[in-house]
C-alpha cells in the first residue's frame, strides 16, 4: 500500500505575493496564504497547484545562458485557437518573451517567457497539431 501523495512545483523568488498574483492571473487560479508569509500556494480549478516561496538570497535564473541556467520550467497548455490570446494575457500580466526566434508570436506551437521573477515558462499548443 502506498501513501496518497500530492505534488506541487515550488518557485523561489524575492517577493512571493507579487509572483503569486502573476500566476493566479495567468492560470485563473486562487491564492492561498497559510501561516507562513514566505510560502504562498496557487490553486486552480483544473487541479493546478503551484507554490511560491521567499528566498532572501534569490537570484533569478539566467536561461538561456549556461551559468545559473534554468533547472525546471512550467509548461502551460492551451488550445491552438487560444495561443495568441494566452500570449497577450501573459505579457499583459508582466511576462517577458525569452525565446523569440524571428518572432514570439504567430504560428509557433511553443512560446517561451520569463515571469516577473525571472523563471522561464512556456505556452504550448495542446493537443499538438496533426501533421
Amino acid at each position: 500500500m502506498t501513501v496518497e501523495k500530492t505534488s506541487v512545483l515550488v518557485l523561489d523568488c524575492a517577493e512571493p505575493m507579487e509572483l503569486a498574483e502573476f500566476y493566479a492571473g495567468l492560470l485563473d487560479a486562487e491564492i492561498r496564504i497559510g501561516s507562513d508569509p514566505d510560502f504562498v500556494e496557487i490553486v486552480g480549478n483544473d487541479g493546478v497547484r503551484l507554490a511560491i516561496r521567499r528566498d532572501h538570497g534569490y537570484a533569478p535564473p539566467s536561461w538561456p545562458r549556461p551559468e545559473d541556467s534554468q533547472q525546471a520550467h512550467l509548461r502551460i497548455l492551451v488550445g491552438p485557437e487560444n495561443i495568441d490570446e494566452a500570449e497577450r494575457e501573459a505579457i499583459g500580466l508582466g511576462a517577458r518573451p525569452v525565446d523569440t526566434g524571428d518572432s514570439n508570436s504567430g504560428p509557433r506551437d511553443v512560446r517561451v517567457y520569463g515571469d516577473p521573477a525571472g523563471h522561464s515558462f512556456s505556452l504550448a499548443v495542446y493537443p499538438l497539431p496533426q501533421g
